[in-house]
């Protein structure tokens, strides 16, 4: 498909400042990383990374941790931060500094909700808010908060703007008019900010807010939504374990996020945003400590409907990043491995296995230091959990990104019809094991086969509008970088 030319305005995104971090600054290494030669080299990140480490720059390892104490330990925290090797360990900020911004249309109870969570938490009763009123039907009028009225609704973007622009304090806090933040959630993110120049973004953990509603929605929403990115802090990268973060709730250095959100996009501009950042060399960090309730959509109806508009969004991102918004990364020798072992024959399994030998064995050579045997043992493993990761990936495509396809397979192909269902029926469990004993397995697997379809259905209309096939193309992954 070929997309008609489009004319948009071009948002200024500030280059960062060149400073290292901090003198005194700790950063601990991630609980997954692999050490390999007695501490010399490190394994992990996502994606994945190798880091060979001089003796000198080895000798500031501390058991799991690096502080910095000079230019040379500030590089070297700086490359493991880069790298999402090790996190910042920072202690919870004062807020003084932060200006609140809540758009808002419609939603009445949940502003009073949000706005008397804020004045009850001490670390956001004394920052100033700035409500946006987007259009609502009766125009929003609350005490203690400066408000912005749209007459005609223009989205959340151009509301988050709206308040960027009256901000004067050097960090925004931007927190949608639906959730309720626990208390320290905005010390903890500012805590990061304050530690590090080079961060553009922090985001919490979003959580569901308890609600009295029944039914299947609910149950799932509460355990999977997708606006919770997980237990663990992470820096945030396209194509990694956090790819991107909602702006349900953010903290902004002002400085950093320039013209703010694309107002031209109705969905996905926190995506934009979050990667625009990135590529011109900003970090955004993702700490789940700090944590938002978000009031879910529990109607039927309402769930599917955004399920499928968040999908729509895929296209305006591959309008402005192209490839990045690949929804599957697989490398040719997975891709290869998977499809012969597929056959279901004999040789096609000795081939696979032939296939991912080669791989280790050019891994391993490639990643050898001069002289040194190369490691095969432990670039066989790593090639084995990509092969793995790769085949979740492809799985997880059949059943959500690209259902239309595999459903025609299965329409005209008795094997792709068993091994559709099979893979429909392997993700559901596999998906539902972790919460087994938080809700029965029929509601579960219900809940994410309809939400993979609406989101599929979006995904595929958005393409189909754009006449942009970038969307739905898988791409290969970096290698493993050192």
């Amino acid at each position: 498909m070929c997309g008609p030319v489009t004319v948009r305005h071009v948002l200024t995104t500030p280059s960062p400042p060149e400073e290292p971090l901090p003198t005194g600054l700790v950063v601990r290494l991630d609980p997954a990383v692999q050490r390999r030669e007695d501490g010399a080299v490190l394994v992990g990140g996502s994606p994945l990374r190798q880091l060979r480490l001089a003796p000198a720059a080895r000798a500031m390892v501390d058991g799991d941790r690096v502080t910095v104490t000079d230019a040379r330990s500030a590089t070297l925290t700086g490359r493991l931060v880069d790298a999402g090797i090790a996190h910042p360990e920072v202690s919870p900020a004062a807020t003084g500094d932060v200006t609140i911004v809540v758009p808002v249309k419609d939603r009445t109870d949940g502003l009073t909700r949000l706005l008397a969570a804020l004045r009850a938490d001490p670390g956001t009763a004394a920052c100033p808010v700035v409500v946006v009123d987007d259009g609502s039907a009766d125009p929003v009028q609350v005490a203690g908060a400066q408000v912005i009225r749209h007459e005609q609704a223009r989205g959340p973007a151009a509301a988050r703007n709206a308040g960027l622009r009256v901000a004067t304090t050097p960090l925004v806090a931007f927190v949608d008019s639906d959730c309720v933040p626990e208390p320290g959630w905005l010390g903890l993110l500012a805590g990061h900010l304050g530690a590090d120049p080079r961060l553009a973004l922090a985001a919490p953990r979003i959580t569901a807010l308890p609600v009295r509603a029944e039914g299947w929605v609910a149950r799932y929403e509460a355990l999977s939504s997708a606006l919770d990115m997980g237990e663990r802090t992470a820096l945030v990268h396209p194509r990694s374990a956090v790819p991107y973060v909602p702006s349900a709730a953010l903290l902004a250095r002002r400085s950093a996020i320039g013209d703010g959100f694309d107002e031209s996009m109705q969905v996905a501009e926190d995506v934009d945003l979050v990667w625009r950042l990135i590529g011109a060399g900003w970090r955004v960090r993702y700490e789940p400590a700090a944590r938002v309730a978000h009031e879910h959509r529990v109607d039927p109806r309402d769930f599917l409907t955004r399920r499928a508009f968040y999908g729509s969004g895929a296209a305006l991102l591959a309008q402005r990043h192209g490839a990045l918004v690949a929804p599957v990364v697989l490398s040719p020798w997975s891709g290869a491995a998977w499809a012969l072992a597929l056959t279901g024959r004999p040789a096609g399994a000795l081939a696979a296995t032939a296939v991912l030998a080669e791989a280790s064995r050019r891994l391993a050579v490639r990643v050898a230091p001069p002289g040194r045997r190369p490691p095969y043992r432990w670039a066989a493993g790593l090639v084995l959990r990509g092969t793995a990761g790769a085949g979740r990936m492809l799985a997880r495509s059949v059943t959500r990104h690209h259902w239309p396809l595999a459903l025609a397979a299965a329409l005209v192909s008795r094997r792709a019809r068993a091994l559709v269902l099979a893979v429909l029926a392997g993700d559901a469990v596999a998906a539902w094991w972790p919460h087994r004993a938080e809700v029965d397995l029929a509601a579960f697997a219900a809940g994410r086969r309809l939400e993979d379809l609406a989101y599929g259905a979006g995904l595929w209309a958005g393409a189909w509008r754009a006449r942009d096939a970038t969307a739905l193309l898988p791409v290969a992954p970096p290698p493993v970088a050192g």
